[in-house]
């Protein structure tokens, strides 16, 4: 049942015709991880997987327009492999999506046909083609890896690898892997799970991040220093053996983990329940204070083209005279309670950085 607060935000009579459309057309869509897919193939596609070049990025998408105007808008073209639509908690759209085509041509004449088509009055789409990242760089790894032990380490962790390889730069320590997925939704899928997976497994931490030959200006700004990534733990991506990871013996000697293989899990409030969060954390250093317990005031500001979730928020604490607000930035959860959880988390190690000078992990 839609609650009170969520139908002022939806445009409920568009929302009535995106579901009468579903219903009158027999039109597949699925929502995983923030966006509503259709196709990736759809039932009736005979023709080979499309390579690259084959999709486009759409933007300026009005919030209250769905499958129901965008799909058969863009099948005009040709035939859709597969259209994402990319989804807030809410309801709304997040103003942007992907249409993928059978070949690089239709993509063309997508972009050709349909960039500055007015959508709606005085809106109108911009369309060009999707960069399409499929490739993650992975730090942080110890210098005495070999390509043959993480390749093996990353097929257990990941779906969708084509090939992985070291590299070492001058001034950086230890050595990276670059890892180049099938897609940029496995790779996306992969960002998500791959830091937990190491931190778990092998008692490592490493970095991810979008692996691009540009090599940034050293006078480069770097982001805001009040913006904290907080990536929500999904169970979407799985290893492939249930049950525990894989272990390649040699990788556990080089990073000083365990090499009696241990159950992976991925993080859920139960998992963490040993662990204390930075509500908890919070909560504990206010009582031992003399504070106020805090009391949180957080709100979905926008949705950026990176998928992260940007909040706004406020937290008030009797006995603090400080001005405890900011902006904290999360991938959405499976749902909305998972979300403003993970958002809540975010926003306590924030304030925990703020009032008490010290750093959380989480």
């Amino acid at each position: 049942m839609m609650d009170e607060s969520q139908s002022q935000i939806l445009n409920l009579d568009r929302v009535k015709a995106f579901h009468e459309w579903l219903e009158r057309t027999n039109t597949k869509i699925t929502q995983v991880n923030g966006q509503r897919k259709y196709g990736g193939p759809p039932d009736k596609w005979d023709g080979p997987v499309p390579g690259a070049r084959c999709e486009i990025y759409i933007t300026h998408i009005p919030r209250d327009t769905y499958e129901d105007v965008l799909i058969p808008l863009f099948t005009t073209v040709g035939p859709l492999w597969q259209f994402r639509l990319m989804m807030n908690f809410s309801g709304q759209n997040r103003g942007f999506a992907y249409a993928k085509y059978g070949s690089p041509a239709i993509a063309a004449s997508a972009i050709q046909l349909l960039h500055g088509h007015m959508i709606e009055p005085g809106v109108s789409l911009c369309v060009r083609h999707s960069t399409e990242k499929r490739q993650l760089c992975i730090g942080g790894l110890p210098v005495s890896t070999k390509q043959a032990d993480i390749s093996q380490v990353m097929h257990t962790m990941c779906e969708g690898i084509e090939r992985v390889s070291l590299k070492s730069e001058p001034g950086i320590a230890g050595m990276s892997a670059v890892v180049t997925f099938s897609s940029h939704y496995t790779a996306s899928m992969a960002k998500k799970v791959v830091i937990e997976a190491f931190k778990n497994q092998y008692a490592l931490r490493v970095s991810v991040s979008w692996f691009s030959s540009f090599k940034a200006s050293p006078n480069r700004l770097l982001p805001p220093q009040n913006l904290v990534n907080v990536s929500c733990r999904s169970s979407v991506l799985l290893p492939r053996q249930t049950g525990t990871l894989f272990h390649s013996p040699s990788f556990c000697k080089a990073v000083g983990g365990p090499i009696t293989p241990q159950p992976y899990e991925c993080s859920t409030p139960s998992s963490r329940a040993s662990l204390p969060s930075p509500m908890m954390l919070l909560n504990n250093l206010c009582q031992t204070a003399g504070f106020g317990p805090p009391h949180y005031k957080i709100s979905c500001s926008r949705a950026g083209p990176d998928g992260y979730l940007h909040f706004s928020y406020q937290v008030f604490i009797l006995g603090i005279n400080m001005s405890l607000e900011g902006v904290i930035m999360i991938l959405p959860g499976a749902n909305i309670s998972s979300t403003m959880e993970e958002a809540r988390e975010a926003v306590a190690q924030q304030v925990l950085r703020k009032v008490f000078h010290r750093q959380v992990s989480h």
